[in-house]
């Protein structure tokens, strides 16, 4: 019997004869989306359903799903998919993370040019009938210096773009190497000096709690007088209203935006103002990238249903049916050591070292690095997942390394996740008892024993006498009740750890006490 799937919202019809020329029965509903109640009373006739944003899965959506193998968005963003209720139905969701970045890229080209030379309100100006030549002032790019904010996949294609406009392009992304911003012919600086020195600043990064108003008040305010500041990433990246009061000011001389913190933009401190261009949401639209996204899911979702490959899955990695028992708790163990690192790290990665010992080491190891390092680098790149994390590595010039060998120590398997940067190298190593959950054993070189938990402390400290007493008093006034409490250290006297599960959310100014308590030398609020 012929895989069924339901495409319940627009998509190129070249994707419908994909599914077509593969042996896939295919059902085009193209406005089913919009009707939550008729998408769940059909969805359990199908194997596959492709969307785009307008269809919501919801939980109550994929309780229906009865034969429900796979989701398939037609572009990168799945926030209209609830990923952990699919998961737990075991749903692959794939997205097409790399479809629409010429676009994206492309037009954060065409803001800074409208924004140069004044182009949309000069148009109004002269099909009003008027002619003002001399109103119209714009400045040149050639020769300007051009400062990205993120630079990886749209970010890299903006810098290239930039390069060849032969304008002066600087960088600033934790993640990008020298090795690849010397590739890219660009300079990497630190956040002050873009905002000091560049005549145009285009935003190309995740909205992370790092990258929220990114450019606030404050930063604004270190700009060089006489900034251009285009958005076409995310809205909450800028705070508009400190921006709206530096473009009546002059220091910003102007401002163009495709993306707002609230959308549909129906109002916004920006609009209304002659030296502002925007744009509703346009990054991603153009003829080009519909079509190639919605070819890219159909041949996705199509090898997926007929023979079991899985790319560009954002919950689950590129494994077989038959090795997943296996793998799943080793890929939660990864993915978790990385997350655990990467919530620690401030600083740009050098080198990613791996590795694995003991039964683990006979498994599919690539599929455990994917996860490990997709969980080291969400908390500053949301959107990555176990696919895409390697490549995404790879563009901001991080090395990963993995090793292979028997047992020789304790533990049956074994991993162990290094990161090298320019100031340090630290691990942390895991394994997978019998109970299938994993755990953390050794922090930096110090035995510990720790599950992990949706929220943790982690503290490193002087071993002193009493230290304990006064952390786990200063939590309990606090209100914070403690799950689990996991200590290390490296002998009397020396460096100790102490990694706790909590109820709940750490509040900030938990965090402020604890770090001020005598012999505490580091203290971050950590999820999982």
């Amino acid at each position: 019997m012929a895989p069924r799937v339901l495409i319940s919202d627009k998509l190129s019809p070249a994707a419908i004869q994909i599914f077509k020329d593969r042996g896939v029965e295919v059902d085009f509903q193209p406005d089913l989306g919009k009707d939550k109640d008729k998408l769940a009373e059909i969805i359990g006739n199908y194997d596959g359903l492709a969307i785009r944003s307008a269809t919501k899965v919801t939980p109550k959506i994929l309780e229906k799903a009865s034969r429900l193998k796979v989701i398939g968005r037609a572009g990168i963003g799945v926030d209209n998919v609830d990923l952990p209720a699919a998961t737990a139905k075991g749903v692959i969701v794939m997205n097409t993370p790399f479809g629409n970045s010429i676009t994206t890229a492309e037009h954060a080209i065409a803001m800074m040019f409208a924004l140069a030379r004044e182009i949309p309100a000069a148009d109004v100006s002269t099909q009003a009938g008027k002619w003002e030549k001399n109103r119209f002032m714009g400045v040149e790019v050639t020769g300007k210096t051009l400062g990205i904010i993120g630079c990886g996949n749209i970010g890299s294609i903006v810098a290239e773009r930039g390069v060849g406009l032969k304008m002066k392009v600087i960088a600033f992304d934790p993640f990008l190497s020298p090795e690849r911003a010397l590739d890219l012919g660009v300079e990497k600086v630190e956040l002050d000096d873009l905002l000091a020195r560049a005549d145009f600043i285009t935003l190309h990064t995740p909205l992370t709690e790092k990258t929220k108003n990114i450019l606030s008040a404050e930063n604004i305010a270190k700009t060089k007088k006489g900034v251009r500041i285009i958005n076409c990433a995310r809205g909450g990246l800028v705070d508009e209203a400190a921006l709206a009061a530096a473009l009546d000011s002059k220091h910003v001389a102007g401002a163009a935006f495709d993306v707002f913190t609230v959308e549909p933009a129906e109002t916004n401190p920006l609009f209304g103002r002659a030296n502002v261009v925007c744009t509703p949401h346009l990054g991603a639209a153009t003829t080009e990238a519909q079509e190639n996204v919605a070819l890219q899911v159909a041949e996705q979702m199509s090898d997926y249903l007929l023979s079991g490959a899985i790319s560009n899955a954002v919950n689950f990695p590129s494994i077989t049916a038959e090795e997943a028992p296996k793998l799943k708790p080793f890929i939660e163990l990864a993915e978790k050591l990385g997350s655990f690192a990467g919530q620690l790290t401030d600083t740009d990665i050098k080198t990613v070292r791996i590795t694995y010992e003991g039964a683990v080491a006979d498994l599919k190891v690539k599929a455990l690095t994917s996860a490990a390092v997709a969980g080291l680098l969400r908390p500053a790149l949301p959107d990555v997942n176990v696919v895409s994390a390697p490549s995404v590595a790879k563009e901001r010039g991080i090395v990963i390394e993995e090793m292979t060998r028997a047992a020789t120590g304790d533990y049956d398997s074994l991993i162990t996740l290094a990161v090298v940067t320019d100031k340090y190298e630290r691990s942390v190593s895991g394994t997978v008892f019998a109970d299938g959950h994993p755990r953390i054993v050794n922090i930096k070189g110090i035995k510990v024993d720790a599950e992990f938990a949706p929220a943790m402390i982690y503290v490193t400290n002087e071993d002193k006498p009493g230290f304990i007493g006064r952390f786990a008093g200063l939590l309990g006034d606090a209100g914070v009740n403690i799950a689990t409490f996991a200590l290390g250290r490296d002998h009397a006297g020396g460096d100790a750890i102490a990694l706790v599960a909590v109820d709940g959310k750490v509040p900030s100014d938990v965090l402020g006490k604890v770090l001020g308590l005598p012999h505490v030398k580091q203290a971050k609020a950590l999820g999982f």
